[in-house]
């Protein structure tokens, strides 16, 4: 139960900070995304001090936590490994940058934003959700097939 708590505990500050710094906001979002208006002064840098301040939060984060022997609701840390770039991450970011461009919104904002009720957030959720699935479908399930050697499916 602990866990759980903690966990929404997290996660409520990170919705209100989301909210706070105005990156649930599309049009701030875009905004500092439409680097191409700075000569005209429609751009809207303020978010860069939001990502350098999360930046820095993180690095310092990473720093005190990687110190302990274990983490405190875990049995250990699970820190990703994996260096080498491949197509499904190329893919991967090029589709979360592109709906972060044209939309204005991440995962994590979105979902903050899910508390105003706007139906263009309700919609890109689901849009993400759908996407999500259509991953597992055509990535994760066939991995696990072919990690367990089930090739039922190749005729």
């Amino acid at each position: 139960m602990a866990k759980i708590l903690v966990a929404l505990f997290a996660g409520a500050i990170f919705g209100a900070g989301l909210t706070i710094s105005q990156m649930i906001n599309p049009a701030k979002v875009l905004a500092f995304l439409n680097v191409t208006a700075a000569p005209s002064g429609n751009w809207d840098p303020s978010l860069a001090f939001v990502m350098a301040g999360a930046l820095v939060t993180a690095i310092a984060g990473y720093r005190v936590v990687l110190r302990r022997a274990r983490p405190i609701f875990a049995l250990k840390f699970k820190v990703p490994t994996r260096r080498d770039i491949d197509w499904r991450l190329v893919v991967g970011a090029t589709v979360f940058g592109l709906g972060w461009g044209l939309v204005g919104y991440c995962p994590g904002p979105a979902f903050a934003a899910l508390t105003l009720g706007s139906g263009k957030t309700i919609a890109f959720i689901a849009a993400m959700l759908i996407g999500m699935a259509v991953y597992h479908v055509l990535f994760v399930r066939q991995n696990e097939r072919t990690d367990t050697g089930d090739r039922s499916d190749k005729g």
